[in-house]
C-alpha cells in the first residue's frame, strides 16, 4: 500500500526585541524588533525564489494569531500567492507569571517555582500558565489534525521556538524532560515529513536566507545549549 507523505515546514518568527535581552514572552503580543522585520524580509525573497524556481512552494501558510509569527508569515504567504490562516492553536507555551520578566527577575520573584522550572519537570504548571506537557500535547494534537487535514500536501507553520521544540521531540521521539541539543533559531526553516508510519526530519535550523547580521542566537552551539546551567527562554 502507498503511504501519503505530508511534509511540515516549521519557521520560528523573527527577532523581538525581548528574544535578544532573553525576557519571556509566551503569549504576550510582542512585534518584530527591525532586525526581525529583516529577517521576515529575507525570508520572505527566499520563498519567492523558491517558487519562482519550482512553480510552488507550499499548499498551505498556517501561523500563530500573535503579531510576531504573523509579520513572520505574511512575507512567506505573499510569496506564495496564499491566504494566510492564524490559529492561536500555534501560539508560544503561556508563561504566565513568568512573562515579561528576564531569568533573574523570575528567580527573585519566584524562587521556588524558578527552581521547579530549572528541573524540566514536564508536568511543572507555571503560575498563571501552563505545564511543559500541557503544551506539548495542545500543539502535537493540532499538528495530528493538520496531518489529518492536508494529508499528502506541504504545510507552512509559523510559530515559536517552543513550538518548533514540540514537532522536533515529536519527530525524533525525545522526552520532555531531555535538554535540548539542537537549535532554534529566529526566521529559521525547519522541514519535517510524516509518511503516516514514521517521521524524518529533512532539515533543521537552515538560515541560509539570513546573512550574520540578522541571526539570532546563530552562534549558539547545540552542546552550549544541553550543558547551559539553567533553561534558555530565548525560545519563546
Amino acid at each position: 500500500m502507498t503511504r501519503t507523505t505530508t511534509t511540515l515546514t516549521l519557521i520560528r518568527h523573527g527577532e523581538t526585541d525581548w528574544n535578544r535581552i532573553k525576557r519571556i514572552q509566551g503569549h504576550t503580543d510582542i512585534p518584530l524588533s527591525s532586525e526581525g522585520e529583516r529577517q521576515a524580509m529575507l525570508l520572505g525573497e527566499r520563498i519567492a525564489r523558491e517558487v519562482a524556481a519550482h512553480g510552488s512552494a507550499f499548499d498551505h501558510v498556517l501561523t500563530s494569531d500573535l503579531r510576531r509569527a504573523v509579520q513572520t508569515a505574511q512575507p512567506v504567504a505573499h510569496a506564495c500567492g496564499l491566504p494566510l490562516v492564524r490559529t492561536e492553536r500555534l501560539r508560544e507555551r503561556h508563561y504566565g507569571a513568568f512573562e515579561t520578566r528576564v531569568p533573574d527577575e523570575i528567580q527573585a520573584a519566584f524562587p521556588q517555582d524558578y527552581a521547579r522550572w530549572q528541573t524540566r519537570d514536564p508536568d511543572f504548571v507555571i503560575p498563571g500558565g501552563e505545564s511543559m506537557r500541557g503544551f506539548y500535547t495542545r500543539i502535537t494534537g493540532f499538528i495530528a489534525q493538520v496531518l489529518r487535514d492536508y494529508a499528502g500536501q506541504r504545510v507552512a507553520l509559523v510559530a515559536h521556538g517552543g513550538v518548533l521544540d514540540c514537532c522536533y521531540r515529536l519527530a525524533t521521539n525525545l522526552a520532555l524532560a531531555e535538554p535540548r541539543a539542537y537549535p532554534l533559531l529566529n526566521a529559521s526553516v525547519n522541514r519535517l515529513s510524516y509518511d503516516g508510519e514514521r517521521w524524518q526530519v529533512l532539515s533543521w535550523a537552515d538560515v541560509g536566507h539570513l546573512d550574520d547580521a540578522v541571526r539570532d542566537e546563530s552562534n549558539d552551539k547545540p552542546a552550549d545549549v544541553a550543558a547551559g546551567d539553567r533553561v534558555d527562554p530565548r525560545v519563546v
